[in-house]
């Protein structure tokens, strides 16, 4: 049987990069956390690629199963992470609980970082930038250093930048149908 189904990655990839993105400029000291952060957390980030992950198990991409799969479940998870204290359900986490939150998130897309050794460039920049991200998050939460906490809105940015990159790309080559941007 052919599967003739459209192509998952560009919704899952936009959906990360634009949540990334909008978090990033938070992080980068651009924004407060407000409601489009949590919304988009939650909906785009969250619900989106969780509905890839399952889109990509259907054609057999344990890859993008897992990663969608994954970093949708993350964005509901950081929504909660914020909804929570907001609606006298839980306390607030401590840095340390926060950085513990976020570190086990670093150990799974350093994972990923290193399947897309196999992959292209542009995957692995981009899965190379999330790892950063992480990482500077991390530190930022377990020393208080605001100018580590820009740095992670800066790495963020240009990691949301590339996956948004990446699936517009995808989605304008296939509208086009040749190569009209590299990914």
């Amino acid at each position: 049987m052919m599967d003739n189904t459209a192509n998952p990655a560009p919704l899952g990839l936009c959906a990360f990069g634009m949540t990334t993105i909008l978090l990033s400029l938070h992080n980068a000291g651009f924004t407060g956390v407000s409601s489009p952060i949590v919304a988009m957390a939650l909906l785009y980030g969250g619900v989106a690629q969780s509905v890839v992950g399952v889109m990509e198990w259907k054609k057999k991409n344990t890859f993008g199963m897992l990663t969608f799969g994954s970093f949708g479940i993350f964005w509901i998870t950081f929504a909660a992470i914020l909804m929570l204290p907001a609606l006298s359900l839980a306390k607030a986490p401590s840095p340390v609980e926060l950085a513990a939150f976020l570190a086990v998130w670093g150990i799974f897309a350093l994972g990923l970082f290193i399947c897309t050794l196999k992959m292209h460039r542009l995957l692995q920049v981009t899965l190379a930038f999330v790892v950063i991200l992480v990482a500077l998050l991390v530190t930022a939460h377990l020393t208080g250093n605001p100018l580590i906490l820009t740095l992670s809105g800066i790495s963020g940015l240009i990691a949301g930048g590339l996956a948004l990159y990446m699936g517009m790309g995808q989605t304008i080559n296939e509208i086009f149908g040749s190569r009209v941007l590299p990914v």
